[in-house]
């Protein structure tokens, strides 16, 4: 008699509750942050389009540093190099908890979300490389449309759902997850300077000592931290974008604890830095970043010329179709399925939120242009392009907040006292 066919590990289902409270924990911390990053957007481009805008620009173009360490830099450069490597250490120490403990450590539960993940990428590079071919541009803004800003789509969810269920938010943090991964590749491969091999062998000495002392765990943070600044301030004169740094290091910290422990060195760190990371570095990258002067004119160029034309398209339409066709795909030629929890809907509505690239977006769009002139129309693209899709999203996730509260009064007046409604499952299977 042959075997009945496997059950397919369903994506995100019930986890552990160590897993349930990482997640949970994630979540809050980027929902706040995401709010913080959208009142310093707001306050940037308000500033910059103000009589006071001179003030904004001298304070962004202010220089400061040690330049006997190479380290001479305007206010702007100094959030993009130095503050947001603090966000992509968090953003390494959740990639290594999902590669190690969580749902990256097996083919079966990693399908979807890296499959989705890749398509959202690919997808928006290739509408961004039709449009600037299209239309006589440039191609080296190819990698800005690729990036999704996991704190301000969060804040989007949170400002607008009640009754979305849980598994559309830790899908969307799992999605941006392996979305981070190929940032951060994208940059360091992509997006260095002439290459300095010895400040680049020195950087590299001091993962291999960082290692060593999570190895043999050593602790005391007054051996990490200057080794954490040596190791930046090495890569930066190095060649590779600073920020690198910070995800290597995060990769290295170890994220399992032994016996005894109540925390791991990743999880005390993320504990320590992830506030910061999300409601300080992150504001003041948006705060020195987003400070374009919208005009008629501006506006005009954004759906004129072909690299800010080809970036607004890769954001709303790139992003939407990767993403819902690379998890359809998935569910359907893996071993992985949809969340019950879930409809396709709901992943509708998660793929055109997936399209609010903020943050990342605005540092590849400087990395790819240096240009002012250019830069400036790629900026007001990312901003114009998540504009978009977060008003798309939002009219998306009302509606879908609308059923499930909906199908949960109905289910909460039908159920005896002590019945439990399961509306989630009710209305992700009505629309498969």
């Amino acid at each position: 008699m042959a075997d009945a066919p496997r059950e397919r590990s369903p994506f995100l289902g019930l986890l552990p509750l160590p897993e349930r409270t990482a997640v949970v924990q994630a979540l809050r911390t980027e929902t706040v942050g995401g709010l913080v990053l959208l009142a310093a957007a707001l306050v940037a481009l308000v500033w910059a389009n103000t009589p006071w805008n001179g003030t904004y620009e001298q304070i962004r173009d202010f220089h400061f540093g040690i330049p006997a360490l190479g380290l001479d830099l305007s206010v702007q450069h100094w959030t993009a190099d130095g503050l947001l490597a603090l966000f992509f250490l968090v953003a390494g120490i959740e990639l290594k908890r999902e590669l190690v403990v969580g749902e990256l450590r097996t083919p079966a539960t990693a399908a979807l979300p890296v499959i989705a993940a890749l398509c959202g990428m690919i997808v928006p590079a290739a509408l961004y490389a039709a449009t600037v071919t299209a239309g006589g541009g440039s191609m080296e803004g190819w990698a800005v449309p690729m990036a999704t800003d996991i704190a301000f789509a969060l804040a989007v969810l949170a400002v607008l759902s009640t009754h979305l269920p849980a598994a559309l938010r830790a899908f969307l943090l799992t999605l941006a997850v392996v979305d981070d991964l190929g940032a951060i590749l994208i940059i360091a491969v992509f997006f260095t300077d002439d290459l300095n091999l010895p400040a680049l062998g020195g950087a590299l000495a001091c993962l291999v000592a960082f290692h060593l002392l999570q190895r043999f765990r050593v602790r005391g943070w007054w051996w990490y931290v200057p080794l954490g600044v040596a190791t930046w301030v090495l890569m930066y004169n190095g060649g590779v974008h600073a920020t690198v740094a910070g995800v290597a290091i995060g990769l290295i910290l170890r994220t399992t604890r032994d016996e005894g422990e109540t925390a791991s060195p990743a999880e005390r760190t993320s504990h320590l830095l992830h506030p910061v990371s999300a409601g300080v570095a992150v504001p003041l990258f948006a705060l020195f970043a987003a400070g374009v002067g919208v005009s008629a004119a501006a506006l005009g160029e954004v759906f004129t010329r072909p690299e800010p034309l080809g970036v607004v398209i890769g954001l709303v339409v790139g992003k939407t179709l990767g993403i819902f066709a690379g998890t359809y795909l998935a569910a359907r030629f893996t071993r992985a399925k949809l969340n019950p929890d879930l409809a396709w809907a709901d992943v509708l509505a998660l793929s055109v939120l997936a399209g609010i690239g903020f943050t990342v977006a605005l540092l590849i769009g400087e990395l790819a242009f240096p240009d002012p002139a250019v830069s400036e129309q790629v900026k007001a693209a990312v901003l114009t392009g998540s504009l978009l899709a977060a008003v798309l999203a939002a009219a998306l996730i009302k509606r879908r907040n609308t059923v499930y509260r909906r199908l949960y009064e109905e289910e909460t007046r039908d159920d005896d006292q002590d019945g439990i409604p399961d509306v989630y499952q009710r209305a992700g299977a009505a629309e498969r």
